[in-house]
């Protein structure tokens, strides 16, 4: 890992994506793109490509309010569980 690259733990409990008034998570590019080894620029470039995708899941039963974002970009991945005001429970 780089050191632009966050420690995927120093992100549990941090607003990592903000939910919009149709209730869709907007992720800041300075967050999402350094777990995929990529600066925010780099990262918004390769989203535009087509590059980057994102798999969302919704929770359901005892997961309810929960959702798991899985970013990919090449061979990289990276999955986000969130709560649902977009805080990180858990980040790999």
């Amino acid at each position: 890992m780089t050191e632009t690259q966050p420690q995927p733990a120093g992100l549990l409990g941090t607003q990592v994506a903000e939910v919009d008034g149709a209730g869709d998570l907007v992720f800041d590019a300075a967050i999402v793109g350094p777990l995929l080894g990529l600066e925010p620029g780099a990262f918004m470039e390769e989203l535009k490509k087509g590059m980057v995708h994102q798999v969302h899941e919704q929770g359901t039963g005892v997961d309810h309010g929960r959702r798991r974002v899985t970013f990919r970009y090449r061979a990289r991945q990276s999955v986000l569980i969130l709560d649902a005001q977009g805080h990180a429970l858990h980040v790999a």
